[in-house]
């Protein structure tokens, strides 16, 4: 069974380009959208096993998509990864106090996109085994 990945980005050539790499590992489905509230209706009805969330976007910001998917039963366990330029330590403290799972900066490395994601998958299996 696939690894489900919905990559959330408001920039068209950005998600092209993601959706392409991430293609390229064969054990990814992946879906894209371009806004905080078209994902929060794809990630309820989709399921996917990890969301990648662009933080700067209009109307609905990563962070804010990221506390709302929270808030929503069928989405709330979805581990959520942050793909932003702004990466500063101070940054990803917060990002990740706010609930995410991991950061991948920007620019990111096409053909490093789909190696970052598996490892951060695996690094969230392990956080999620129980003791």
């Amino acid at each position: 069974m696939p690894t489900k990945i919905l990559y959330v980005d408001d920039e068209d050539d950005i998600r092209e380009i993601a959706q392409i790499s991430l293609e390229l590992a064969p054990e990814f489905e992946v879906r894209s959208c371009s806004s905080g509230a078209m994902a929060l209706v794809e990630a309820a009805e989709w399921q996917p096993d990890l969301i990648l969330l662009d933080v700067m976007m209009p109307e609905m910001d990563g962070p804010e998509t990221l506390k709302r998917l929270a808030d929503i039963p069928r989405t709330a366990s979805i581990p959520v990864v942050f793909i932003t330029a702004r990466t500063q330590t101070h940054e990803v403290e917060r990002y990740r106090a706010l609930g995410a799972a991991g950061i991948i900066a920007k620019p990111f490395d096409p053909m490093a996109l789909a190696n970052d994601v598996k490892q951060l998958l695996a690094a969230h299996a392990v956080d999620r085994q129980p003791d």
